[in-house]
Parts: C-alpha cells; structure tokens; sequence
C-alpha cells in the first residue's frame, strides 16, 4: 500500500505515521509514505503561498486551484490509477466497511484542505472521494488523513503481527469488540471473569460471542441492523430484552 498526501504540513504527517504499527510496517516495505507539500507548486512570484481571498466576500481565505492541481499531477504522473481522498466534512462517513475497500488499492491520494477550504473547481476535477471522519470541525485534513491511513494500514495483509486481530476487532462483523482483560486476575476488587480462566476455548468463545452482542446492544444497537447474526445470537438478544423488561418496575 502507497500512501501519498497532498499537504502544508508534511512534517505532521511524517511524525505521526513513522511510529507504531505504520512505522514498522513502512521499516519492513509493507507501506510506504510520500508526501507532498502543497507549497512547493505554488507560483514562484507567491513565494510558496497558496491561498487567496474568496470570491463574494466572507471571512478566511481559500486555497487556490492550480497549486492543488500541480500537486495531485505531480503524483497522479507517476500513479494514474490512484483514488483522490478530499478530506471533507461534507463527504461520505469513514467506517471500517470504506477502511476495507481501500485497502484493497495499491496507491492512494490524501487531499488535506486548510482555511476556509479548497476552490471547487480543482475539487470538480480531480477529486474521486469526498470522506469525513466525523460531524465537528477540525483546522485542517492532516488528522483525518492520519486516522484512515492508520484505519487502512492495519487492513493491509503482513502489518499486524496477528493476522486474526483485525478480524477479531470491533466492527469487523457491525458487532462490538468483548471486553478484555490481563495480569493481575484480580484488580481492585475486580476479578477476572472465570470462563476466561477455564481453558475451555469453545466456552470462551460462546462467551466472547455473547459479549460482543450484549455490549452491542448496549451502546451501539443501530449495529445491529446490518450484523451477522445467526439464530441463536437473536435468541441471544431476545433473552437480554425480555430480562431487562422483566426488571423494569410496572408503570402505576
């Protein structure tokens, strides 16, 4: 996987990625970083800056279209084929099912926006994917950027040292992740649960299984909708319902 992204700041780009899991994965060839920074197309008699004050009025200043151009060409010179990911609070939702598909590209364009935004027209023509990480505003690209190359990465086969981590993680299968635990087998006051402490893997996994789905249940049920679930795992549910609505006092 090639990661490139298209910036004003490439050293925050660098120092976040060359850490971790993605750092180690980029030493052994798994993934590999370029970026690129915006500032260097600018026009020479601007001296490196690309933006300029928007049509109509308003406040902030807007990057210009040619310098975001020359740079996405620049790359695209080289990667024809490469997806242009414009990071933009106004595009589609990031979730693991998009982190899987693009996973599966061999290069991939990270498009960072700062001030009031991008001029539209370079976006109209170059851009492939408008994606948001969220509904809050934030100064700039650079961290969306950063959470899908790091969502994405791990999606990668070889990056994780356990091949079944990242099937085993929450959202994988729309459920939530079980809860986890480690040393010591009790922590104040609070034990381990004992199935875990069995050795019996089969009950372990029914108990992983149930936990996922109640824990779903719990804090993100719109999960649900779209999950795999088999017969018992709705049996599963229905109990966990009707046992809440049994402990409910009656309405006077």
């Amino acid at each position: 996987m090639n990661f490139h992204v298209l910036t004003l700041f490439p050293e925050m780009i660098e120092a976040g990625m060359h850490t971790s899991i993605t750092g180690r994965a980029m030493d052994k060839g798994l993934l590999s970083l370029h970026t690129v920074n915006i500032r260097d197309y600018a026009e020479e008699k601007r001296k490196g800056r690309v933006d300029d004050y928007p049509y109509g009025g308003g406040a902030g200043m807007v990057m210009q279209a040619e310098p975001v151009w020359r740079a996405i060409m620049a790359v695209r010179q080289e990667r024809p084929k490469a997806r242009v990911l414009y990071m933009d609070p106004q595009g589609k939702v990031f979730n693991q099912e998009m982190a899987r598909e693009l996973a599966a590209e061999e290069d991939l364009i990270f498009l960072c926006g700062h001030y009031e935004g991008i001029d539209e027209r370079v976006l109209e023509e170059a851009v492939t994917d408008h994606v948001s990480i969220g509904d809050y505003v934030l100064t700039g690209g650079e961290l969306p950027a950063m959470v899908m190359m790091d969502t994405i990465s791990r999606l990668v086969p070889g990056v994780l040292s356990n091949e079944d981590s990242a099937v085993s993680e929450s959202f994988e299968e729309s459920l939530l992740e079980y809860p986890q635990y480690t040393r010591p087998e009790e922590w104040h006051g609070k034990k381990v649960p004992q199935i875990l402490l069995s050795g019996h893997h089969a009950n372990v996994d029914i108990w992983r299984r149930q936990q996922s789905l109640k824990r779903t249940l719990e804090r993100r049920p719109d999960l649900l909708e779209t999950a795999q679930l088999t017969a018992k795992d709705r049996r599963f549910l229905e109990e966990i319902k009707e046992s809440e609505d049994s402990d409910d006092p009656e309405e006077l």
